[in-house]
């Protein structure tokens, strides 16, 4: 299997080189020369897999040169039981008639991150070991909330690895703050960033695309490597929750196993949408993909006018993680949708560097107009949803999700439509109880407790945990001294 660049397809390498690389060296994201299409009989044969044994069957065609039975072991490592306190990481929650949600959350870091970043580092070190790359490696993360602290979680003391995250200062949660600044490993740094987290995904790009920069980690014997899903070790694995979830879905009598159904996801980045989208091309009767955005809804108007425009104001909400004006992933859509023609996506990539927006060719942007529907909401919006959704249904959700949640309300002409479901509403508890009606205790913790008294449960061990944790990282760092903190690291 080869991947190519989605700026120039004659670049191609293989999949291991792309999952060690992380990004092209021309700025353009990796994808696979092609995606597998299962038959019928394929999809039926699957209906029997568990979760592990379809993750390894999915990425073993995208990575033959690993094989099946590394990637088995991988798998079994990566979604052990006792990581997510059940047999299978994911679970379905049906809510009334047309509405499922699809829980991706149960994982150590309690967000739909830890679905890939649990994976991630063993594809890394399986490549190396299939390259025969002795190399450390600097894994670069920009985050805006829960990529972070799965990506600290997923490599923490891996042997052969540093971790450097970025995040914006003053555009996460409390919570998510805590989870990365407190963590404990000793492989990793982490630095707040004084911007957005488009400031912090726009200077690691940057540090990447450096041929200095890499020469210098070279005569260091590292190379930079992403755990942000512009690298396809991230995405490959999101693809495999949304097969599982509709073959549950098919299992548990909701479906038949023809019968078409929506895709619903709060999108920030673009991967996660992504993926779901790659499912539908795989053999997935996914009719529409609904793309839920909050306040920064570039990619709402994007889908309804064709024109991506980042020349807006950028807006801290209290869906932190969706926060994002440049959607990265976007690029590997946009080269489908301009009929995989590399120059024309390099020509529109360009444009949104120089300029901060592109359009679309009119043909083009019908077709995506026929397979998404877009809605936004507003911090309001949000809160309302949280409410509606525990009043309607008894069912408790995140701010990101309670955004996804109201786009399907906005939607026309409803099916069964499966949400992601991507956080713990624990990690959110101000905004969850403020959704709900409640007044707010004094700090995060005590509302982390009345929230879990409120719903009946428990809170999470790994965040009621933080409280005594001591903050490892704390200094704010201006974004142009960014490639300086990664020199030293080297």
């Amino acid at each position: 299997m080869r991947y190519f660049s989605t700026r120039d397809q004659a670049h191609q390498v293989s999949g291991c080189r792309a999952v060690i690389s992380g990004i092209a060296p021309d700025g353009g994201l990796y994808l696979p020369c092609e995606l597998p299409r299962y038959a019928q009989e394929d999809l039926k044969s699957f209906l029997q897999f568990s979760y592990v044994e379809l993750a390894a069957e999915v990425l073993a065609f995208f990575f033959p040169e690993i094989g099946k039975q590394k990637l088995l072991s991988a798998c079994r490592s990566a979604y052990a039981p006792e990581k997510y306190g059940m047999e299978n990481p994911v679970s379905l929650k049906r809510l009334g008639k047309d509405l499922v949600m699809l829980e991706l959350w149960h994982g150590p870091t309690l967000a739909f991150k830890d679905m890939a970043l649990q994976l991630l580092p063993h594809l890394l070190t399986l490549s190396l070991a299939v390259v025969g790359d002795d190399r450390r490696a600097l894994v670069l993360t920009a985050t805006s909330g829960d990529t972070g602290k799965a990506t600290l979680q997923g490599f923490t003391d891996v042997k052969g690895t540093g971790v450097a995250v970025f995040y914006p200062a003053h555009g996460v949660s409390e919570m998510q703050r805590l989870q990365m600044a407190t963590h404990r490993a000793g492989n990793v740094s982490v630095f707040a960033i004084d911007g957005n987290f488009d400031d912090t995904q726009t200077a690691v790009k940057r540090i990447f695309a450096e041929d200095e920069m890499r020469d210098e980690a070279a005569k260091q014997g590292v190379f930079l490597s992403s755990a942000n899903s512009i690298n396809v070790g991230r995405l490959l694995p999101q693809i495999v929750y949304y097969l599982y979830a509709w073959l549950s879905m098919v299992r548990e009598g909701m479906l038949d196993l023809e019968q078409p159904f929506d895709i619903d996801v709060p999108t920030g980045n673009f991967g996660n949408i992504l993926a779901a989208w790659m499912a539908k091309r795989m053999g997935v009767p996914v009719r529409r993909l609904i793309c839920a955005s909050n306040r920064n809804n570039v990619l709402t108007d994007f889908f309804r006018t064709g024109i991506y425009d980042t020349s807006r104001p950028f807006y801290q909400t209290n869906s932190p993680s969706m926060d994002i004006l440049v959607s990265s992933n976007l690029e590997r859509l946009l080269f489908y949708c301009l009929g995989q023609d590399d120059a024309a996506c390099a020509e529109q990539m360009g444009s949104l560097a120089q300029t901060g927006s592109y359009r679309l060719p009119k043909k083009a942007a019908a077709a995506l107009h026929k397979e998404f529907f877009a809605a936004s909401t507003d911090d309001a919006g949000t809160l309302e949803s949280i409410g509606r959704t525990y009043r309607e249904f008894g069912y408790c959700v995140d701010p990101h999700t309670a955004v996804a949640v109201e786009a399907y309300r906005q939607a026309p002409d409803k099916i069964l439509t499966l949400v992601a479901a991507t956080a713990s509403p624990y990690k959110f508890s101000s905004t969850v109880l403020k959704g709900l009606g409640q007044d707010l205790e004094a700090d995060e913790f005590l509302n982390l407790q009345k929230l879990a008294e409120l719903l009946g449960e428990r809170p999470p061990e790994a965040l009621r945990e933080l409280r005594g944790l001591p903050v490892r990282f704390h200094e704010v760092f201006q974004k142009d001294q960014m490639a300086k903190l990664v020199r030293a690291l080297f």
